[in-house]
């Protein structure tokens, strides 16, 4: 059995503020080691339900954040930013049997601690065919493409209800309770990992392969928080104005789509301007 971790940093234990998960802030170098907590708490409750290898794939900010050297030495990982599905990279080589997503969070314009999708700031709202999409919806089918079930959630408390929606049987872990986007109420990291460790030797059991499923097309629709990021949006062939602040597309596949997704993301970012945005 091989279980890939898709590990982001907004949802883990202690996380509240963005200067907790900015790389080079104090206070990011301080819950490096929280987040490092929860992963390696999660692998090794696999490998105690009978998993023999766990991948683990950054997937926060600069996707170089975890601290290897004290990772379970039986667990790999991919570290490192441009990668073809980025969240969720290493998922579509036929070789994984369950993917969790640890440390994850609600999407742009939901409730949620350090709520977002992609961006931190610029995007207010994405839908995937007409459904509010976080992160993890948008991952879940991506990985459904591939054949493989999400198995495990951790984030805070309304993370954990929204992964309802698209991971019903995945045992979830709530690290905090939300206050508000910016505070929670934490648990201690060793109550988490206790948590975290136990939910995932559970959810070895549901690491079985599937038949993929090819439920495209898809639309996403984007919505942006100023009328010049939906402008430069539409570089990207096949996006287009919906309205003054938001863009959508269509793709036959959910590949196609996150692609598409990341590439809309990567010229917005770079539309953005100081103080103004």
């Amino acid at each position: 059995m091989k279980i890939l971790i898709s590990a982001d940093m907004e949802g883990a234990t202690g996380v509240t503020w963005p200067g907790d998960v900015l790389p080079g802030t104090p206070q990011w170098e301080r819950c490096r080691s929280l987040f490092t907590s929860d992963v390696n708490a999660a692998a090794e409750g696999f490998f105690d339900g009978g998993a023999e290898r766990v991948l683990v794939n950054e997937a926060h900010w600069s996707m170089r954040n975890l601290l290897l050297e004290r990772l379970d030495e039986r667990v790999e990982m991919i570290t490192g930013r441009h990668k073809t599905l980025s969240m969720v990279e290493g998922v579509q080589h036929g070789d994984v049997d369950g993917i969790a997503f640890v440390g994850y969070h609600t999407g742009a314009g939901m409730e949620g601690v350090l709520a977002h999708t992609y961006l931190a700031n610029q995007i207010t709202g994405v839908w995937l065919n007409d459904v509010r999409a976080s992160e993890g919806l948008l991952n879940a089918h991506v990985v459904a493409e591939y054949g493989v079930p999400v198995v495990l959630f951790t984030g805070d408390d309304l993370a954990c209800e929204d992964a309802l929606g698209y991971a019903p049987e995945a045992p979830k872990v709530a690290v905090k309770d939300h206050v508000s986007r910016y505070a929670a109420v934490c648990r201690t990291p060793g109550r988490t990992a206790a948590d975290i460790r136990a939910a995932a030797k559970q959810a070895a059991a549901l690491a079985v392969r599937h038949e993929p499923v090819a439920a495209g097309p898809f639309t996403v629709a984007v919505e942006f928080d100023a009328e010049h990021l939906a402008l430069s949006a539409t570089v990207v062939p096949g996006v287009a104005r919906i309205g003054e602040r938001k863009v959508a597309y269509t793709s036959a596949t959910m590949y196609e789509g996150i692609r598409t997704f990341k590439a809309v993301t990567t010229i917005v970012s770079a539309a953005v301007e100081e103080q103004y945005g």
